[in-house]
């Protein structure tokens, strides 16, 4: 199934810094991260340099897609790091694998 939503989760070279976002495409997502983590520096991500796709989760709504969002974001680190384990144990960088 072909989503048109992304809930995405990325992190800097370290894996010490995550960021959650959500969008209707990912892969111009993730370059704009990583364009603003070359230049302007202005957004969060750009900022701590979370330019590694790790997670991913893809939703038919983007009203979906933001309460999933919303979840994560209030989650412990703990937990998010869970969930990224689970889904990618080795956290792989998957800016190449997502369509």
């Amino acid at each position: 199934m072909l989503y048109k939503y992304f809930v995405y989760i990325t992190t800097n070279q370290y894996r010490t810094t995550l960021y959650i976002g959500m969008t209707n495409n990912i892969q111009r997502r993730l370059s704009q991260h990583y364009f603003d983590s070359q230049n302007a520096k202005k957004s969060f991500a750009g900022k701590y340099k979370c330019i590694y796709l790790v997670y991913y989760e893809g939703y038919e709504t983007p009203s979906e897609a933001i309460q999933r969002e919303k979840e994560l974001k209030k989650w412990s680190r703990e937990k998010k790091n869970i969930l990224i384990q689970n889904f990618n144990p080795k956290w792989e960088t998957l800016n190449n694998d997502i369509i």
